[in-house]
C-alpha cells in the first residue's frame, strides 16, 4: 500500500463492496478532564457533557463525547480550537479541569458501508453491535487505542493516533479484502 496517512488524503483509502476507509478532514481536538459540577464547562462551551460514558453531544461544529466518568473528547474546526480554549480558561480558578490540544496527535479513518461493523469485529474485543449510531466508545483495535464514534449503522469514525495509522490501515485493508471475497 502506498498512502501517505500522515497528512490528510482525499478519497478512499481502501475500497470494497463490504466497506470503505477514507480518511477524515484534519480537525480541532481537544481533551478534557474535568470533575463535579459540569454546568459551568457546558455554559462555557455550548454543549451538554452529561450522560452516561459513550453519550455525544453537537453544537454548531462542535462535537464531544464522554470517555469516562471525568473525561471527554471535543472535536471542532481547527481554526475554533482557540476559542474553546479562551471560554474556559477563566473556570481555572474557581473549576480546576485539564483541556489538553491534541490535534497534532491524531488522524480520524471514516470506515462505512454494508460490512462495516463487521470489519470493526476483526480487530476490537468490544460487541459493536452494543456500540449504537449517535454514540462511541474508547476501545482498542489490534491492541492500539482507538475511539470509535457510530454515526450510523454503517458508518464509523476511529480516532487513533497517526503512528498507528498505517498498521491499523494494514488492518482494515485486509478484512476489507476478506470480507469482499465472502461474497464472491
Amino acid at each position: 500500500m502506498n498512502v501517505r496517512i500522515s497528512s490528510f488524503a482525499s478519497g478512499p483509502l481502501v475500497e470494497t463492496s463490504a466497506a470503505r476507509v477514507s480518511q477524515s478532514a484534519p480537525c480541532g481536538r481537544l481533551s478534557l478532564r474535568a470533575r463535579g459540577d459540569l454546568a459551568p464547562f457546558e455554559a462555557a462551551l455550548g454543549l451538554s457533557l452529561g450522560g452516561p460514558i459513550g453519550a455525544r453531544a453537537t453544537a454548531g461544529e462542535t462535537e464531544s463525547i464522554r470517555l469516562g466518568p471525568d473525561e471527554w473528547m471535543l472535536h471542532c474546526p481547527a481554526e475554533a480550537v482557540a476559542g474553546l480554549e479562551a471560554a474556559l480558561a477563566p473556570l481555572y480558578g474557581s473549576r480546576p479541569h485539564s483541556l489538553v490540544d491534541v490535534s497534532g496527535r491524531e488522524t480520524t479513518f471514516v470506515i462505512e458501508g454494508p460490512r462495516a461493523a463487521e470489519l470493526l469485529t476483526m480487530g476490537c474485543p468490544r460487541d459493536i453491535e452494543t456500540i449504537l449510531p449517535g454514540s462511541g466508545r474508547r476501545t482498542v483495535f489490534d491492541g492500539v487505542t482507538v475511539i470509535l464514534w457510530r454515526d450510523a449503522a454503517d458508518r464509523f469514525r476511529m480516532d487513533l493516533w497517526h503512528s498507528f495509522a498505517p498498521h491499523l490501515l494494514h488492518l482494515l485493508e485486509t478484512g476489507s479484502r476478506e470480507l469482499a471475497a465472502e461474497s464472491l
